[in-house]
């Protein structure tokens, strides 16, 4: 084992500097120990107070989410949060990043990010039910790219197709703004006794602490602090962790069973910052402290250093605080799934992190100034937003809209996901009702008439131009979505990815941001329960557009309520459900036109969107509605394609008077398409008129063809069978091309 730098020499050599801290971090750390860490401590300093552990940017900024209601048994705070579904049933669920390391090596990267988030839920005693995922790369014209991609969906269906759960959902998105800095945010659901929730605290003094699962190595090393940073290329591949999802496997039974005999007093996933964020979060949660012997902790190479042991990010962990004398029940439960299982420490009542090797001290520090009293910043702030999409010279549209319709559907952000997830396991254990390619999957409850509804969502476009309005957009098109398949929206996690957050743009971006997704939180009903923030997500100084994507969960009461997405059959009436043409802001279709971003973001009013959701819960329980598919990127036009092509059902619209761009393409927000049957229009108009939501009739079901008409003069007219190829045709035609790693 290598000789460690003394205090004196990390001090006088700045060697804090690339363990995470800052120099005012230091100084910090040394006024408040009233000494110099030693080596293993200032890297336990350096990992926690990361911004991916400790938050220090955005914590001041999250206090502002609602977090509670009487839906929510478990808010943040812990390892994901639960929602009450009725009938004694909780539903655990979280979203989390794995963006830095997908860059650098995308099939780990994603993998990891995928077996990180299941033990997040697996660890509050829940049985996993789902993966969704939400996607962000740059042009498919790009080989690296290409390269990029088809491996971070590999690694999402190489963990998620072993472990044996659906992967049920998700969105991909391809835009320049990502070309450098891919978005891979993991969400997974899970289910458990809503009076049966596991903690992640370590209570009891004397209460003995378990290592749990993989041996340790020496991967992952300074992960957190890696995810904490700029121009994630530059790091080792190092810092990436490597996951077994056998193993993986093998650890979600082991704890289940273990946490069901009711000896589990806490129990944490070594996930960021390994045994050291463990531990300490563990102790912090309880008021109390740990005693670790190191020297016990299994490792899979040789020499390993307390500082490697603390800090390794290694896969397939858990630290597991069991009830002093149910030791044995640890032991033979982990033996009988073949799993390692070793006695590591003892709960203690100091208040401190003590490390012993080889029965000496290598750290001994209070655990809340290593948790509690992290620094936050008030980072600097600009006053005003500058809308960048403004200024911009408009080109004045095209008048070739059929040309414009087809561009559009063979865009890959809007393009059918086919190709993604085939490659995915969606209906493992027989429980999926719903699946990819829906506004929002349904997963059955066992024993109920009732389903899970989940559904992700985020356009960074929109926030990029408006970020209050784009947080706002972003909350409520996830709650939208779950709305069109039947349910009703319970509440919601979070991935906020925003680019550095030392300039006071960012600031002013994220600020913004999470007051709008505040605000539609509150006005939903759908608080939020857990989430991540992942900052630093830029190169060479080019920031990516603020990508906040929500995760929102909710339930189908009654399973004969689950309404499709897709035109049931022909000779039915077509109604759109809110507000008219309201132009062509923070479009796609104005995006290609102008070759970036262009105008505001999307027209959009809480309180409209509000009414046309509780509208649509309302149509749908009564039995008046056969499908129903909210309009967004690509407007209308897209939306009635999409409608049509499921089934192969066509469509003649008749859309409402106004500019044929805006009408065919805007993206106007509070908008949801329903299929009607006959004799259900005028009850329907009726039930929305005492609701005060604008309902007009816009066409009619049927034929081989979807048909549009704006006024008298401007149409667009094309087989359902050419929309199919070319909406189905272009992500297998982009990943034949060749990749380049």
């Amino acid at each position: 084992m290598r000789t460690e730098p003394t205090p004196e020499a990390i001090e006088e050599n700045s060697l804090y500097r690339a363990m995470g801290l800052t120099d005012d971090e230091y100084r910090r750390v040394v006024e408040r120990l009233g000494r110099r860490p030693n080596y293993v401590e200032t890297g336990l300093f350096g990992v926690l107070w990361s911004e991916h552990c400790s938050y220090k940017s955005s914590r001041a900024y999250l206090k502002k989410f609602p977090t509670s209601g009487p839906q929510v048994l478990q808010g943040p705070g812990e390892n994901a949060g639960v929602v009450d579904i009725g009938d004694g049933i909780g539903i655990a669920f979280k979203m989390e990043s794995h963006n830095h390391p997908s860059a650098v090596e995308p099939y780990q990267g994603a993998a990891t990010g995928v077996g990180g988030i299941l033990r997040d839920v697996f660890t509050m005693g829940a049985r996993p039910i789902a993966f969704l995922n939400s996607l962000r790369f740059g042009p498919l014209e790009d080989g690296h790219t290409r390269y990029l991609f088809a491996n971070v969906v590999a690694g999402i269906g190489g963990y998620g197709n072993c472990v044996g759960i659906p992967t049920v959902g998700g969105e991909a998105v391809f835009d320049p703004a990502y070309t450098h800095n891919p978005l891979v945010n993991a969400m997974c659901v899970g289910m458990l006794p809503a009076d049966a929730i596991a903690t992640g605290a370590a209570k009891g003094v004397g209460n003995p602490v378990f290592v749990v699962g993989s041996r340790t190595g020496r991967d992952g090393i300074h992960g957190a602090t890696f995810a904490s940073t700029d121009n994630p290329k530059e790091k080792e591949r190092s810092a990436v962790q490597v996951g077994d999802p056998f193993l993986g496997k093998l650890l979600m039974e082991a704890c289940l069973e273990l946490i069901s005999t009711g000896a589990v007093v806490g129990i944490q996933d070594m996930g960021a910052a390994g045994l050291t964020s463990s531990s300490a979060e563990m102790a912090s949660r309880a008021g109390g402290g740990v005693e670790l012997y190191l020297d016990l902790v299994p490792c899979r190479e040789s020499g390993m250093s307390p500082y490697e042991m603390m800090l390794s990010e290694s896969q397939e962990r858990m630290l597991v605080v069991m009830e002093k004398g149910q030791e044995s029940l640890a032991f033979d439960i982990l033996h009988k799934w073949d799993l390692q299982v070793e006695e590591i420490g003892k709960v203690t009542d100091d208040g401190r992190l003590r490390l012993l090797f080889h029965g000496d001290v290598v750290a001994d520090v209070p655990v809340s100034l290593l948790v509690d009293e992290a620094p936050v910043y008030q980072r600097c702030v600009v006053d005003r937003y500058h809308q960048p999409g403004l200024d911009v010279s408009l080109p004045v549209p095209s008048s070739n809209w059929e040309a414009a319709w087809l561009e559009l559907l063979a865009h890959p952000t809007i393009a059918d996901k086919r190709w993604i997830y085939q490659q995915y396991d969606t209906s493992v254990r027989a429980s999926t009702l719903v699946g990819p390619g829906s506004d929002a999957a349904l997963v059955l409850v066992p024993g109920t008439q009732k389903a899970v509804a989940m559904a992700t969502d985020g356009n960074g476009r929109y926030v990029y131009l408006n970020p209050r309005v784009g947080g706002a957009i972003a909350v409520a098109e996830a709650a939208r979505n779950v709305v069109c398949s039947g349910a009703r929206p319970l509440a919601l996690t979070n991935c906020l990815n925003f680019g550095n957050p030392e300039k006071p743009a960012i600031m002013r971006q994220f600020a913004d941001a999470v007051e709008g997704m505040g605000e539609a939180s509150r006005a939903l009903d759908v608080p939020v329960v857990s989430g991540n923030v992942s900052f630093y997500n830029e190169t060479g100084g080019t920031d990516i557009f603020p990508t906040p994507v929500v995760g929102v969960v909710g339930v189908l009461d009654a399973l004969n309520r689950a309404t499709p997405s897709s035109f049931q059959g022909d000779g039915h009436e077509v109604v759109l459900v809110g507000v008219d043409e309201r132009g062509l802001d923070g479009s796609l279709y104005w995006q290609l036109q102008a070759g970036k971003p262009a105008g505001d973001a999307p027209y959009f009013r809480i309180e409209e969107e509000v009414r046309v959701q509780k509208l649509v819960q309302a149509a749908i329980a009564a039995g008046y509605v056969l499908a129903a598919h909210d309009v967004s990127e690509g407007g209308l036009a897209v939306a009635l394609a999409e409608m049509a092509v499921g089934r192969g059902v066509g469509v003649q619209a008749q859309l409402i008077a106004g500019s044929p761009a805006g009408a065919f393409f805007g993206e106007a927000q509070g908008r949801i398409l329903l299929e009607v049957a006959d004799g259900q229009l005028e009850t329907l108009q009726a039930l929305a008129a005492a609701k005060e939501v604008p309902c007009q009739r816009i066409g009619r079901t049927g034929g081989a063809m979807v048909s549009m008409t704006v006024g008298s003069t401007d149409a667009m007219n094309v087989a359902v069978a050419r929309l199919a190829s070319v909406y189905n045709a272009t992500l297998p035609e982009r990943m034949n091309e060749p990749i380049a790693p």
